[in-house]
């Protein structure tokens, strides 16, 4: 309690600020939801209906009218029964998304059903134009939602507030994924370690610029004192069941969300299941498909798509051919060794981005490299040898679409692993080894996650995330996300 008292004093938070009251941010995101899901379903049953039945009002189209008219409130009540307005859906994860769609699955087999059931005569092209219309547009307007949602959370808004409960160390690597990703909406207040480092002189104050509030008994209390309206439990032995269950019945009185961050942090849902074995819930992990039909799949899938980007930027290839000779002398194309999948090499093509003889000169820049700690990367901002033309393909990631070339030869996926530099894999550990078992990327979590801004430590748990958790879904969201990050050009240098 000392701990709680020093540091209230220091941070100026009030007891129970937050207690029973709604967070305002979510009563307006559900409101902006609810406006979304019902604008577009009318929007959808007004198209079905001008196309299904043109020109001026029958006998057989007018009941179609009230048909019309009520959809988006049928629609609204269907949503609410699949529990697509739950807080805890806001923001992030493909949950929302998926309660969408199952609404507009059943409100269609229900419709289709009923119709059958009672023997009514159902325009069949009214229903197949309105109804998926209507979960499409919802679909869409909902991502729209989400995303200006996100630009507010950039701007430091619309966060909840987090007490964070573990280890300094799991602690710290938290809250810098989530100052680095603020569309999470996860704005860590207040900290919890065990007892022994909240105690006597060499107690821990502070871990990274977060206040350390108490150990792990107060966390309820800490709750309390800064108004959070979350609790994260990251995985460590002293929080055991019996103590996990205690917490949660602290929590609950208030409606105090709790989190919890299983072991298998890196370990993605679809390869987890719980499976109960006398009384006990017992997490079961499959291993990850890294052989047989899925990746056949795969690489047809990266195959197909890189000939199809080929022949559609073909045109851009040339443009950016004559820039790159008209602006400075050498090759067009640069080529490099790097280690593909098992250790095997092979050579990638960009576009030449810098000055003919820059191999020559990175040991003049050794000590400007921005990774120069971890002592494997090499990157450095505002590198001289860059050409102007350089800078900018840089900047929206164009010199690496060469690389198509190696993805339809086989040697590159679409999205994998970055591929790492021969001198780089010397350096491995037998951790970071586990990087190879699959094809590298053109893009990858490192990518639209910050790109060269990543710690080398970072981009190796996303790589080694990837490799445990590769899908083809997973791909797919990955491919999305690489639009909004080569368009903000973050991290590229």
């Amino acid at each position: 309690m000392a701990v709680i008292d020093r540091v209230r004093a220091d941070t100026h938070f009030e007891p129970d600020q937050r207690r029973h009251q709604p967070t305002p941010w979510t009563a307006w995101y559900v409101r902006c939801a609810i406006c979304v899901d019902f604008l577009s379903v009318l929007a959808a049953g007004l198209i079905a209906f001008g196309i299904r039945f043109p020109g001026a009002p029958s006998s057989y189209s007018a009941p179609y009218i009230p048909l019309t008219v009520s959809l988006p409130f049928l629609w609204l009540m269907m949503l609410g029964m699949c529990r697509a307005y739950e807080p805890r859906l806001i923001g992030v994860g493909s949950e929302e998304f998926r309660r969408v769609l199952q609404a507009g699955f059943t409100l269609t087999a229900s419709v289709a059903i009923l119709a059958y059931a009672t023997k009514t005569e159902v325009a069949r092209g009214y229903v197949v134009m309105a109804l998926p219309l209507a979960t499409l547009l919802n679909l869409f307007w909902r991502y729209l939602l989400r995303k200006r949602l996100h630009r507010l959370r950039m701007a430091g808004t619309c966060m909840r507030n987090v007490v964070a409960v573990g280890h300094r160390g799991a602690m710290s690597d938290l809250i810098r994924q989530l100052r680095r990703e603020p569309y999470h909406g996860m704005d860590v207040v207040g900290v919890c370690l065990p007892s022994a480092f909240c105690t006597g002189d060499d107690a821990i104050r502070h871990v990274e610029g977060i206040p350390v509030l108490g150990d792990f008994t107060e966390a309820a209390l800490v709750v309390d004192s800064t108004g959070a309206d979350t609790v994260a439990v990251l995985a460590c032995p002293e929080m055991d069941g019996v103590a996990l269950r205690r917490l949660a019945w602290q929590l609950e009185k208030n409606d105090i969300d709790l989190v919890v961050a299983p072991a298998l942090m890196d370990v993605a849902g679809p390869r987890t299941s719980i499976r109960p074995v006398a009384g006990l819930p017992l997490l079961h992990v499959e291993h990850p498909e890294l052989t047989g039909g899925r990746q056949v799949v795969k690489s047809l899938f990266d195959r197909t798509g890189a000939l199809f980007a080929l022949l559609l930027l073909a045109p851009l290839f040339g443009a950016v051919a004559v820039a790159i000779r008209a602006t400075s002398g050498g090759p067009v194309l640069f080529r490099q060794i790097r280690v593909g999948r098992d250790g095997r090499d092979f050579t990638v093509l960009k576009f030449r981005t810098m000055v003919s003889d820059a191999e020559a000169r990175k040991v003049e820049l050794a000590e400007h490299n921005e990774h120069l700690g971890d002592g494997v990367l090499f990157k450095v901002k505002s590198d001289p040898r860059i050409t102007a033309v350089g800078g900018w393909l840089r900047r929206y990631s164009i010199d690496e679409l060469p690389q198509l070339i190696n993805v339809l030869r086989g040697d590159m996926s679409l999205v994998g692993p970055r591929p790492p530099l021969p001198e780089e894999v010397a350096k491995y550990g037998d951790d970071v080894r586990r990087r190879l078992v699959v094809k590298p990327g053109m893009t990858g979590l490192w990518q639209v996650s910050g790109r060269s801004d990543l710690s080398w430590e970072e981009s190796v748990r996303l790589d080694l995330r990837y490799v445990e958790n590769w899908s083809l879904m997973l791909d797919l969201q990955i491919l999305w996300r690489t639009w909004s990050a080569v368009a903000h050009g973050a991290g590229a240098y």
